[in-house]
């Protein structure tokens, strides 16, 4: 029997995407929230809502005895917990049975056995899975693991057994680097999963990344719902999703039914029940390999939705209810392509390094119809981006007949995305789909480093189009808060002479400043960019769109303006800048060379330098947890460290001074 109420053990966006089903099949939600989440989006859409502890996931969305409570009490008769957190924890599926509440999700006994890398592996070799060579042992002794790393060979992955989301996992590529990568991904799989046990395996060369939605029921019956390539990745996390696999799709073989037959064989050796991927690494013989099974339902499932029409949310709560899966393996069926990508907080210019503060305007697409544009969010202006929790904002999913068209919809959405407040990688985003290799389906896991002097939009210089656009959204601006009274414009009005105005602006990188010269007769204007003129007539603007015509060539943008700070957006390209405030001091950038300070919010992992010592230029100093991932931070210089602002567990706020040094 169907259930009327459940809890969602998570937040943001899976916690709204869960909502969303809910209500369409008529059942009652259960929120529960950190007290960072107060104002969350996924609080104000559910039926009820219960504030479960502290900011910290493990003083709240990891409180599972808590969740628990709540769910009694609440009268909720099933538990759905999402992705991360709880998702994968054995005990509390069990706690939940236990208490006679639905585990929307596997049984503990399958978490369980999937839950260790070592011991998965083991499992899929009994039911002749393909595995990747490599050590997958209960001993952890240092030595032992040494000596296994040798006969593994090079290069090499080292593995947290109980990992997921590239924590814990370090590549060796020498034997000489052994030691360290162990102690560093044994540290980070502490820190994440509370066991610092790890796996050796080899490195499979030109990798693929491909994954197979499975599922199962109570009945025994288990079916996948193919492919879906999750090969472009920085920090081992995935960054773009597509299905089908372009890969696969390469050769006219029987590599997509090999590969759904060995996933299905994967999660019937377990006696699989609900949503589950299984994770396979594919070399480039075209030979793969299982690599490990997330027990949950993936960040990636909505593209497996877009192929096929299917809910997969609503599969899972039919089948945690008793209900036998919908569709049968050639009942299940698919069309068109489907693509993914992760807006997150972030800035790729530097390591892709999580960011934090409030979105003050997080601009959407126009959204088409369901069936070719989708965005999944937990998030809306003016929501904060936390220290906390996963940086990621949103997910952008588009479909088409085949992958062209879903490229072609994908950069038109992307063009129309944007978000002021916090750093984005929506600009990597847009050169990342219009890329020639990716346009090509050349995506193996080496595809960010490959083309990294490609990918990275260059913020040095202004185009001439962009400070156009912006220059007359400004103006635009400035004439509508002034209404009718000539005596309030801003626009450089004279009395019986033609407007004059210069505007500065500041390129993101604050590396130069340029002058724009605007002179205004009529509905014409006369724009002067160094030695560059243009005539330029306004054709329409309607915030925040700017059409406009520079020496008779026609060009259209999307201006988002928050205070100084002005996003352009082009169909092609985006671009940030500022406008130069002539009454506020920028400082001298020459004022912080004796100190280094924090780049993101987060929590001290490891103190390496001590007052007194000697540091040279890139030597690690410490090592900071953001966001759920480990950052080592290192000298900005040669000198002798005369202050140690924090220690061991100390919370560092942004831009807070970590290390003074003296000569």
């Amino acid at each position: 029997m169907m259930f009327t109420k459940i809890l969602i053990a998570n937040r943001g966006e899976i916690a709204c995407r869960v909502i969303k089903t809910c209500k369409r099949m008529g059942i009652r939600t259960v929120a529960v929230f950190s007290s960072a989440d107060v104002e969350a989006q996924h609080v104000k859409l559910a039926d009820e809502a219960y504030l479960i502890g502290g900011p910290r996931p493990v003083d709240s969305y990891l409180k599972g005895d808590v969740i628990l409570e709540v769910a009694k009490s609440s009268g909720a008769q099933a538990v759905h917990p999402g992705y991360g957190f709880l998702s994968e924890n054995a005990g509390f599926a069990a706690a939940c049975e236990k208490a006679g509440i639905a585990f929307i999700g596997p049984t503990p006994d399958a978490i369980e056995k999937m839950g260790s890398k070592s011991h998965a592996k083991a499992l899929m070799q009994a039911a002749n899975v393909p595995v990747v060579p490599g050590y997958h042992g209960d001993n952890q002794d240092a030595s032992f693991l040494a000596d296994e790393s040798k006969k593994v060979g090079y290069p090499q992955l080292i593995k947290a057994v109980a990992g997921g989301g590239g924590k814990g996992m370090r590549l060796v590529e020498k034997a000489q680097d052994f030691s360290a990568q162990l102690e560093a991904a044994r540290r980070e799989a502490k820190n994440a999963f509370g066991n610092d046990d790890v796996l050796i395996e080899r490195y499979v060369l030109g990798p693929h990344h491909i994954e197979f939605q499975v599922f199962g029921d109570t009945q025994g019956s288990v079916v996948h719902l193919f492919e879906r390539e999750c090969s472009i990745q920085r920090r081992h996390q995935k960054v773009l999703e597509e299905t089908p696999s372009p890969f696969i799709d390469s050769q006219q073989d029987d590599m997509r039914e090999k590969m759904g037959a060995a996933a299905v064989a994967a999660a019937r050796a377990i006696a699989y029940r609900g949503a589950g991927t299984i994770e396979f690494i594919v070399g480039e013989d075209r030979q793969f390999f299982f690599m490990e099974m997330n027990t949950r339902l993936q960040v990636e499932h909505p593209i497996t939705e877009m192929i096929t029409g299917e809910d997969l949310v609503e599969w899972q709560l039919r089948v945690a209810a008793g209900e036998p899966l919908p569709l049968t393996q050639t009942e299940i069926i698919t069309g068109g392509h489907a693509i993914e990508v992760r807006i997150c907080a972030e800035n790729p210019a530097n390591d892709f390094l999580p960011e934090t503060g409030k979105m003050h305007v997080f601009a959407t697409p126009t959204l088409a119809t369901d069936d070719d544009v989708r965005l999944d969010t937990g998030v809306v202006s003016g929501d904060e981006i936390s220290v906390y929790y996963d940086p990621m904002i949103a997910k952008l999913i588009t479909w088409g007949e085949d992958r062209a068209e879903a490229t072609r919809r994908m950069q038109h959405a992307i063009s129309q995305t944007d978000v002021l407040g916090v750093k984005t990688n929506l600009g990597f985003l847009q050169q990342l789909v219009k890329h020639p290799a990716f346009l090509a389906g050349k995506t193996d896991t080496s595809f960010i480093p490959t083309h990294r002097d490609t990918l990275f939009p260059d913020e040095s210089h202004l185009p001439d189009r962009a400070l156009i656009a912006a220059s007359l959204a400004l103006l635009s601006n400035e004439a509508s808060a002034a209404g009718h009274d000539v005596w309030d414009r801003k626009d450089g009005w004279w009395l019986n002479r033609s407007a004059h105005r210069a505007m500065e602006f500041h390129t993101v990188n604050e590396e130069e400043i340029v002058t724009v010269d605007i002179e205004t007769v009529g509905a014409m204007r006369r724009v002067q960019i160094g030695e560059r003129e243009y005539a330029v007539m306004a054709a329409s603007q309607h915030a925040p769109l700017v059409s406009f015509s520079a020496n008779g060539h026609i060009e259209t943008a999307r201006v988002l303006i928050r205070g100084n700070s002005i996003s352009i957006l082009f169909a092609d390209a985006r671009h940030t800048l500022r406008v130069v405030d002539p009454f506020v001091f920028e400082g001298d950038a020459d004022t912080n060379n004796g100190r280094l300070t924090a780049m993101m919010p987060g929590r001290v992992v490891k103190v390496m330098a001590n007052v007194g010592d000697s540091v040279k230029k890139g030597q690690a100093l410490i090592i900071m947890e953001a966001m759920k991932m480990e950052h080592t931070i290192v000298s900005p210089r040669d000198g002798v460290v005369e202050r140690v602002a924090f220690k061991e567990n100390d919370l560092v706020p942004a831009d807070a001074v970590l290390f003074a040094f003296a000569e």
